[in-house]
């Protein structure tokens, strides 16, 4: 698989550029965070099904993606999953082959990004960390950015069916140095800092393009 964009990438990440522009008024700071090559996983909170396109569409990577197996049931839809680089995963169980997919894909030199969480946020808070996320860091040995959202739970809750416009703010931070630590170590230093990354960018506080 490749790790730069593809020409159909390219075309995507134009028209929702435009769109979550128009829509969202998207904002995102601190892209020059993100490595220009190499693997990189990139850990953030997840408010909406808005996330995964919002945290892509200004980067000059392509993402990749792990999505709820249920997805992959359409055949229609799995191609356009295949496009941007997603791949099944059984959330609500321990799912071996994802996890080494996953840290296949770091080790070839992707963008990969995951939500600890493991599921959208039911209020717009931070939830607690799963720790599934801590064997593929502790595995992979790859660079480790955090990324917050802001606004994405306003615009889409997943209570909701149909999402409204309302701004949306994104903030990737420096990448986190967790060498040698152990996986109850990793959690709490990106829980940590996840949530002040949040409160700050919450409270209007951004740093850098």
């Amino acid at each position: 698989m490749r790790t730069e964009r593809r020409f159909l990438w390219k075309c995507l990440q134009v028209v929702a550029r435009v769109l979550t522009t128009l829509l969202f008024d998207l904002k995102v700071y601190g892209r020059r965070h993100v490595p220009a090559r190499g693997g990189v996983l990139i850990v953030s909170n997840h408010q909406s099904a808005l996330d995964p396109v919002v945290l892509a569409v200004r980067l000059s990577r392509p993402m990749n993606y792990l999505a709820k197996s249920e997805l992959f049931q359409y055949r229609c839809f799995t191609r356009l999953l295949r496009v941007v680089n997603a791949f099944p995963v059984r959330q609500g169980a321990g799912d071996v082959r994802a996890v080494k997919e996953t840290i296949q894909r770091l080790q070839e030199g992707h963008l990969m990004n995951v939500y600890p969480e493991g599921a959208r946020t039911l209020d717009g808070e931070i939830g607690p960390m799963q720790k599934g996320v801590a064997l593929i860091i502790e595995r992979a040995r790859v660079a480790v950015v955090p990324a917050v959202i802001v606004g994405a739970f306003e615009a889409w809750p997943i209570q909701r069916r149909v999402f409204t416009c309302r701004p949306i703010r994104i903030q990737y931070g420096p990448p986190m140095d967790l060498t040698g630590l152990e996986r109850d170590e990793i959690m709490i230093v990106i829980d940590r800092k996840l949530r002040e990354m949040h409160e700050s960018l919450r409270a209007g506080s951004c740093s850098g393009a």
